[in-house]
């Protein structure tokens, strides 16, 4: 980061598994210039696919809301998977 401020968020990242569930991933921190308004982020590890580039900053000692599952795709009648 910038400076030498400590952190006051943890950054996650919600890896999908299969097709319809995922699981947050720790993979950084980050904290809020007060004076300037800008985020800084300190990203120091990815997940290897499932990614899609989204980062959840939340409060030191919170977690992400639990993830909900991916519905499945519908067919144009509205029945099942496509």
């Amino acid at each position: 980061m910038a400076d030498s401020k400590a952190p006051t968020h943890t950054a996650f990242t919600l890896r999908r598994e299969g097709k319809r569930y995922g699981r947050w991933l720790e993979i950084g921190t980050g904290r809020k210039d007060e004076k300037t308004g800008v985020f800084h982020g300190n990203l120091d590890r990815l997940p290897i696919g499932g990614w899609n580039g989204y980062v959840y900053f939340a409060p030191i000692g919170t977690q992400p809301p639990d993830p909900e599952p991916e519905r499945p795709a519908q067919t144009s009648d509205g029945e099942g998977e496509i």
